[in-house]
């Protein structure tokens, strides 16, 4: 894989991914808008959706949070030319797009530009596959793990997304994505939540149990009315994903991970010359 070439394409799918909201989320959130009868929340709703308009057409950033930049690659070979171009491409994008450089110390808090999460995944392929997830502080610090006795089941499971969303979900930006992570270890768990985010929103779960779970916990959170931006109405969420792993016999982790309106994301797929944004 040719570096330069990496990292021409990761500047240009950063662009898109900060400028326009995928399809589906875009699909989702008017349809909330349609429904929504709290008049503060049909508002909120509007211009939310007027503001994705106007940052798609004027190709500027949806939101001043440009977020933390984490990154999966799937390939077989040239993953230290991803890593270096990966890297590259996000220092050219922090200027050219522009992102805000969002990575600091964590003691001293000084600035250290924007730090690329990367994520490196197997895949028997000829092509390499990039994609990324800019995810804004607001929604990132809302971030849970919860580690369920196995006893305590589906209710169990339930209860604890129902804690979370009715503690935090206001301070996430709603309405919002659930990604959840059950299985493996805590780290696994936290992993899977995140990277559920990449999951279209119209897609269906391949486990039906997964599925039957999305569906009773997106009623049960609407339910809550928190509702848009925090301010009421029936749409806290547009969504539920839900990954599962194997896990150990003893372990029940739960990781939840709220995703605000701007669910941003894109892909980028690279075939010797050939670059293809998704």
């Amino acid at each position: 894989m040719d570096r330069k070439r990496i990292a021409e394409a990761v500047e240009r799918m950063l662009q898109k991914a900060v400028n326009e909201l995928p399809p589906d989320s875009v699909e989702a959130l008017r349809e909330a808008e349609k429904k929504e009868k709290n008049p503060v929340a049909k508002e909120q709703l509007k211009t939310i959706l007027k503001n994705i308009g106007l940052a798609k057409g004027k190709k500027v950033p949806m939101c001043q949070d440009t977020g933390t930049l984490t990154f999966y690659v799937k390939g077989k070979e040239g993953l230290k030319e991803a890593r270096e171009g990966i890297e590259e491409g996000v220092r050219k994008a922090t200027e050219t797009v522009p992102l805000r450089p969002n990575s600091v110390h964590p003691i001293t808090r000084k600035t250290e530009g924007n730090q690329p999460i990367i994520n490196f995944e197997y895949a028997d392929s000829e092509c390499m596959e990039i994609s990324v997830i800019p995810k804004g502080a607001g929604c990132e610090n809302m971030s849970s793990l919860v580690m369920l006795s196995p006893s305590d089941g589906t209710k169990g499971i339930v209860a604890s997304v129902l804690k979370v969303i009715a503690e935090k979900g206001r301070n996430a930006c709603p309405p919002l994505v659930v990604g959840i992570g059950m299985g493996g270890t805590s780290e696994e768990a936290m992993q899977l939540a995140k990277k559920t985010l990449l999951v279209p929103l119209n897609e269906k779960n391949p486990d039906a149990l997964a599925e039957s779970l999305e569906k009773e916990l997106l009623k049960k959170i609407n339910e809550l009315e928190i509702g848009t931006m925090g301010l009421g109405g029936s749409t806290t969420a547009i969504a539920v994903k839900i990954a599962l792993r194997p896990t150990h016999t003893a372990s029940l982790p739960v990781a939840i991970n709220l995703q605000c309106w701007a669910n941003r994301k894109a892909t980028v797929r690279i075939c010797g010359e050939r670059v293809e944004l998704l």
